[in-house]
């Protein structure tokens, strides 16, 4: 009786308490925040390994804004979880990855991954760092297409039309771009990543960086993007209130038509637009211009990272092979909209922007792995955009907010080794 009741029970406690799950000695345990496991796929995935298998889990869901402190205490003691759910973002930076977790690069399910999601949970040094299992998106500039017919205005395809589109926008008194600078972070990124991701002078200008050798500044792409930033701000491109406009903003004003584009994700139409005046199959996708190049930015991804120095280290493997097995991800994400992360991933929905975009050869051409947030040690979205506020308020220059980025992500970069 208690193997069939614990995973059910656990997650019907999930809104009570931070930590929760029955423990059974012969079950793994899985780590992750509360909002994560709460996933329709996590949760399905769970039970149907569950039936399958007849093997128990401990679901250890933490309440989200403590989750980096608590993961953290665990990693190292006897009370770390076998399995750690985690983003290959900068907080993974403070956990010791080579200390306390398996590489998974000889696994037999890696050809399973498609290679945009096993770039993804790939380190500057080419280890597999965990399973990605989670909703994946494109991200670029979605922007009303049908508003775009009713008012004569083409599809840019290089920085100088898009800035021209804006203008014209501008002109005709509707806002180019929502840019939601109140308590939203992660647009700077999608122009950073061409940057860092681009060949070998790509790849050489992250090594660089990330060893000491040069900063943002010594990077002229870095100051260009940053440059455009602030010349579309004062051209009035973000609306006139933009630093005040934040999550619960870019739905209204994109489905009245107050505002013509954004810089989002495909999935985000489907979990938090409602349809107003235009309806999300009036959008469509294009490129992200932001100073530097066009670019789409794959998917960020929740990672299966197995304790390497765990007792059920083996059983963890075990589990991230069932999860990678084409007749157990297609059970989870039967109806999910999400690019997919697996190669015999065919039961979720793909949205019809990306469908569209990808028809037209421009998601093989134009996407990169998401890269500034994953490779740059000591990147920080959140700080990014404080940078960047105090440059749209006026507070400081464009050199001077470049410098500001630096010395933030210096800062976080030290913190990391210091933890």
């Amino acid at each position: 009786m208690k193997k069939l009741l614990c995973v059910p029970l656990a997650f019907a406690m999930l809104g009570a308490v931070s930590i929760t799950g029955c423990t059974n000695k012969d079950a793994i345990s899985i780590m992750g925040k509360e909002s994560d496991l709460n996933k329709p796929y996590m949760k399905q995935i769970f039970e149907h390994y569950k039936q399958s298998t007849g093997e128990n889990l401990n679901i250890i869901a933490v309440k989200d804004a403590k989750f980096e402190d608590k993961a953290l205490k665990r990693m190292g003691t006897k009370r770390a979880p076998d399995i750690l759910l985690h983003f290959h973002n900068a907080d993974l930076n403070r956990f010791n990855v080579t200390q306390n977790f398996l590489f998974l690069n000889e696994e037999e399910w890696v050809d399973e991954l498609t290679e945009n999601a096993k770039a993804y949970c790939t380190d500057a040094e080419g280890r597999l760092l965990g399973l990605p299992f989670w909703e994946s998106s494109v991200s670029g500039c979605y922007y009303n297409a049908k508003l775009f017919e009713e008012n004569g205005l083409r599809v840019p395809t290089t920085q100088a039309d898009f800035n021209g589109l804006c203008e014209s926008l501008k002109n005709k008194n509707i806002t180019p771009i929502l840019w939601p600078a109140d308590g939203c972070s992660w647009m700077a990124q999608f122009g950073l990543d061409p940057v860092f991701a681009d060949g070998e002078e790509g790849k050489e200008t992250l090594e660089k960086l990330n060893a000491g050798e040069i900063g943002y500044g010594d990077i002229p792409a870095v100051t260009d993007m940053v440059t455009w930033l602030d010349n579309a701000a004062k051209s009035g491109w973000f609306g006139k209130d933009f630093l005040k406009k934040g999550w619960d903003d870019i739905s209204p004003a994109l489905a009245s038509g107050e505002a013509a584009m954004t810089f989002i994700w495909d999935t985000w139409f489907y979990t938090d637009f409602t349809d107003g005046k235009y309806k999300k199959e009036d959008f469509a996708l294009m490129p992200a211009y932001m100073g530097t190049a066009g670019t789409f930015e794959g998917g960020n991804l929740n990672m299966m990272m197995v304790n390497k120095n765990g007792s059920k280290k083996e059983k963890a493997l075990a589990f991230l092979k069932f999860c990678a097995a084409p007749e157990n991800y297609n059970v989870a994400f039967k109806d999910i909209p999400t690019v997919s992360v697996f190669e015999g991933q065919n039961t979720n929905i793909q949205s019809k922007m990306v469908t569209e975009a990808a028809e037209k050869g421009e998601i093989e051409r134009y996407e990169r792995v998401s890269t500034a947030s994953t490779k740059i040690v000591g990147y920080s979205a959140d700080d990014m955009m404080q940078a960047l506020n105090a440059l749209f308020r006026g507070d400081m220059s464009v050199a001077e907010c470049v410098k500001r980025m630096d010395e933030n992500r210096i800062e976080k970069a030290r913190a990391s080794t210091e933890d």
